[in-house]
Formats: C-alpha cells, sequence, structure tokens
C-alpha cells in the first residue's frame, strides 16, 4: 500500500489521498468505514472520484460517507455532518483528504479529538 495512515485512536485514523486499489487493503487493516473530505476534482480529472472509491469500498465490504470540504473553509454544517456520520459509523473509521490534515481538523472540531 502506498498510502500513509495516521492513527489518532483505535476508532479514528486519516489518510491522504487514497485510490480504488487501496481500498481491499484497507479493508484488511480493520477499518469498517472510509470517510471521504475531499472534493472531487478538487485537482483535476487525475484524482479518483467519490463514485469510484465508494464502488470500491463497497465491494470490499466497508462503509462509505462522502463530506466534500473545501481547504482552509470548514463550515459548521459540514463539521455536524461529519459528527453524525462518524457517530453512527461502524468502527474504526479511515477519513481522508489530499494530506489527510482537513480529515484530521473535522474530527478534532465536531468530537473534540475524544
Amino acid at each position: 500500500m502506498t498510502i500513509q495512515i495516521n492513527q489518532i485512536n483505535q476508532q479514528f485514523s486519516t489518510a491522504p489521498q487514497i485510490s480504488a486499489e487501496d481500498i481491499a487493503e484497507i479493508a484488511q487493516l480493520g477499518f469498517k468505514t472510509l470517510i471521504n473530505n475531499r472534493p472531487d476534482h478538487e485537482v483535476g480529472e487525475a484524482q479518483p472520484d467519490s463514485a469510484s472509491l465508494k464502488a470500491a469500498a463497497e465491494a470490499a465490504g466497508l462503509a462509505y460517507v462522502y463530506i466534500p470540504v473545501i481547504p482552509n473553509n470548514i463550515q459548521a454544517d459540514e463539521v455536524s455532518a461529519f459528527a453524525k456520520a462518524f457517530s453512527a459509523s461502524e468502527k474504526p473509521v479511515l477519513a481522508f483528504c489530499r494530506t489527510g490534515n482537513r480529515a484530521g481538523k473535522l474530527y478534532e472540531l465536531a468530537l473534540g479529538g475524544a
């Protein structure tokens, strides 16, 4: 696997952009839910789109949530959506964006790093 996973705690980790090819290994690592915080086509067509990642996640038996967030512009409704999604999700959760920072910040804002 080519991605770097940053474990925040036993229930939550972050990662930079993943590919559909990474998802089977992510499932093997024990993750149950993926949360994508990166808007489709943020940097062009080379970035995998949410629909293809969702299909790969579901094929691997993972839940998939899409909460796109513009970098450095996290909104209250996005924090609320993240909190609800995390609360309802089977754990552990892997959230990702371009670098993993947005996903970590959303978690911090939504759950106070709990």
